[in-house]
């Protein structure tokens, strides 16, 4: 099975890192929206503060909330236009990891920057996370991990067990973030899964690429787009003219009743597709591949994409 890689036809694809001459390299890191979900704000416990490195704001958004006060969470991927998979690591990055004592990082051939990065700035004080390792997925596998609800949430079961591991006197503190950040940061975000898969399961759909698939299947729709076009979006390489056939097929039928696209990642073949779903009446939904815009939290970016498919599959079916 093929490895599943973003690619941005319209960005420019970063060179070949050169992991350990990283530190001759002079350049800035941002840091992730720090919400904490503590109802005070306080800080509670000993007021230690755990220094987190996280591969992508995505998580290192749900790390930050889930740390609240005594969690300082540095996310290396942070912009909107910044690819994950080509992202050249600069001396600031190498810095923040060797630092940190402990990272976050997506896997699955996803991010292999991210691996060297640490390999490179080895620390016996940190501990790492590796998504695709958690939830038993190798290079090859679909790496987009965080629109698999079912993802997310083993995600922020490891991760508060990992904080209260390296920092066992705010055990309790811990508990209780992880317990607000799911009863009610991510209230809505939970409540519009609930709702879709009850109402629109099974509903067939279309999609641009493989970022798709773990949402709909978190949702339970019904994916018709063929996985080969999916894979060859998300790398990058040419879909074969049967897949682009058989899509064009599903559109003019009226097969599909919702397309989704990434609109981070639109080559003139999506573009195509589009067009044709809304000349057929089939409405179009979009998702990216990074929190969107740049300062968002994880649920409001995430909350805001089930909402608009949510809208067009009830356009779509009239349910």
């Amino acid at each position: 099975m093929p490895t599943h890689i973003p690619f941005r036809p319209a960005r420019a694809v970063a060179g070949a890192v050169a992991v350990a001459a990283i530190a001759a390299v002079s350049a800035c890191s941002t840091t992730a929206p720090a919400a904490s979900t503590s109802d005070s704000g306080a800080s509670a416990g000993t007021g230690k503060v755990l220094q987190v490195v996280a591969a992508e704001n995505f998580w290192g958004s749900i790390a930050q909330q889930l740390g609240g006060d005594h969690v300082k969470v540095t996310s290396i991927i942070n912009n909107p236009d910044t690819d994950p998979h080509d992202y050249e690591p600069t001396a600031a990055d190498a810095r923040t990891v060797a630092s940190a004592q402990y990272a976050v990082v997506n896997g699955i051939g996803y991010d292999a920057w991210a691996d060297k990065l640490l390999a490179a700035n080895p620390s016996s004080g940190r501990s790492e996370l590796n998504v695709g390792d958690l939830v038993g997925l190798k290079p090859g596998g679909n790496p987009h991990r965080w629109y698999s609800p079912e993802n997310v949430h083993q995600v922020i079961e490891q991760i508060t067990a990992d904080y209260k591991k390296l920092d066992p006197a705010d055990a309790a503190y811990f508990d209780q973030q992880k317990q607000t950040f799911e009863t009610q940061a991510l209230a809505q975000y939970n409540q519009l899964i609930g709702e879709i898969k009850q109402k629109y399961a099974g509903t067939p759909i279309g999609a641009s690429e493989s970022i798709v698939t773990p949402l709909a299947e978190g949702l339970g729709l019904t994916m018709k787009t063929p996985e080969s076009f999916l894979d060859a979006t998300s790398e990058g390489t040419d879909p074969t003219a049967a897949d682009k056939a058989l899509i064009n097929q599903q559109i003019q039928g009226k097969q599909i009743k919702v397309y989704v696209y990434n609109s981070q990642n639109s080559t003139p073949d999506i573009a195509a597709q589009v067009k044709l779903a809304k000349a057929q009446g089939i409405p179009v939904a979009t998702v990216t591949e990074t929190l969107t815009p740049a300062g968002a939290s994880f649920q409001q970016w995430q909350v805001a994409e089930l909402r608009g498919i949510e809208a067009a599959l009830h356009q779509a079916t009239g349910k």
